[in-house]
């Protein structure tokens, strides 16, 4: 079997023999004779495209075959010529973020001195982890300008293969893992890398790397970052979510910051306002309830109905009343169809017992303490035939 991507990056379609379709484990996959299709290796995820019109689902190395996965096989048998074509815009983003890495990882290693551990190519962005236990910003920056002077210079990058006498001429950046004939990937005057993805052809084709952060993992420090296309995309998002900010701000771009920390104070203070008047208002209802407690039956009752209320809110109000002296409290939301049942100073009523044992019996779900408990239910007419039965239990009536 060929792999057409050792010869070429650029090559997106051809013409080849099937060797083979099979289905294992409920999957579809067919073997070329000649392939352009990467498989997944080396940190770079594998291409896609399309053979004989069927979507390439993933593409992997077995026992030294390259197996194309398909969501079902073509219908000519092996021997038969197959048109194949690859997904230019996947491919040509992996060429980009790969060689990017390797002009990254060359770039850390002559600034910071720090060679490269590990590499990551996502969906989204990439990394590198980089044998260095800090990273300042400063000197962050100083690799990101120092690398993208490389892409501006436009330098070639080959790829091609060797045999270990032409290996031990070459300073690599590691040591290969295998050994015969070793295809090196060379950024001309400043790296040779034992590597067999695929690559752009001169490093102006990556446009722009740009380094986004740095955080420790492990002891040393990873790096996010994107190259060419990505970047662009990202500039074009960010771009329109500042000009969003400045048009709803009503200033420029570069005012937006300031812009927002005033907003924000300004919202602060609001909050603050807002805090000073449910706390008033908490206090109003909470005097007004106590103005309406029935005394001379079982326990000194507050029982009370909003209309719409949240559950939030009756059960603070519950725990102020809470505060003024020996009662129990029945309050409860029609539009939420939530109930609290809370007591102080009744160490025979346990909240959570009281509603353990009726609820089920009118729909309600809920639970709590033996100072508090809450429940809701599916209608308000469950919801008050409840709260009038928990008034009579606790007006004595079948005291609890």
């Amino acid at each position: 079997m060929s792999e057409l991507y050792f010869d070429s990056s650029y090559l997106t379609s051809w013409t080849t023999a099937l060797e083979e379709k099979f289905t294992q484990d409920g999957q579809h996959y067919v073997v070329l004779k000649e392939t352009a299709f990467y498989p997944h290796g080396g940190g770079q995820p594998c291409d896609g495209g399309t053979i004989d019109g069927i979507p390439v689902l993933d593409v992997s190395r077995v026992d030294g075959r390259i197996w194309h996965q398909m969501p079902s096989l073509p219908e000519q048998e092996p021997g038969a010529e197959l048109y194949c074509e690859i997904d230019w815009q996947r491919r040509f983003d992996h060429m980009q973020q790969h060689s990017g890495q390797h002009l990254l990882s060359a770039t850390c290693l002559e600034v910071l001195n720090a060679p490269t551990l590990s590499f990551h190519l996502g969906e989204q962005e990439c990394t590198i982890d980089i044998d260095i236990a800090d990273l300042e910003p400063a000197r962050l920056q100083a690799v990101e300008r120092q690398v993208n002077t490389y892409v501006y210079r436009n330098l070639p990058i080959r790829a091609y293969s060797v045999d270990e006498a032409q290996l031990a001429t070459m300073t690599l950046v590691k040591p290969p893992s295998v050994t015969g004939r070793i295809r090196i990937v060379e950024i001309e005057g400043i790296e040779y890398n034992a590597c067999g993805g695929t690559h752009v052809s001169r490093t102006g084709e990556l446009g722009m790397i740009k380094l986004y952060k740095a955080e420790k993992n492990k002891g040393h420090m990873r790096i996010y970052f994107r190259c060419g296309w990505r970047v662009l995309d990202d500039y074009t998002e960010s771009l329109a979510i500042n000009d969003a900010m400045a048009a709803r701000f009503n200033t420029g771009r570069k005012d937006i910051i300031a812009r927002f920390d005033k907003w924000t104070e300004e919202q602060r203070q609001q909050r603050d306002e807002l805090e000073r008047l449910r706390r008033e208002n908490d206090e109003f209802v909470m005097q007004q309830l106590l103005s309406q407690v029935v005394t001379g039956t079982a326990y000194s009752l507050v029982q009370y109905e909003w209309v719409s209320r949240s559950l939030q809110d009756i059960q603070r109000i519950a725990n102020l009343l809470m505060e003024q002296g020996d009662m129990v409290i029945l309050l409860s939301s029609a539009d939420e169809r939530k109930v609290v049942l809370a007591q102080q100073g009744q160490p025979d009523l346990k909240c959570g017992a009281f509603f353990k044992e009726y609820l089920a019996s009118f729909g309600g779900k809920g639970g709590g303490n033996d100072r508090m408990a809450q429940a809701g239910f599916e209608s308000l007419e469950q919801l008050r035939e409840f709260v009038q039965f928990a008034q009579g239990q606790l007006r004595g009536e079948g005291k609890a």
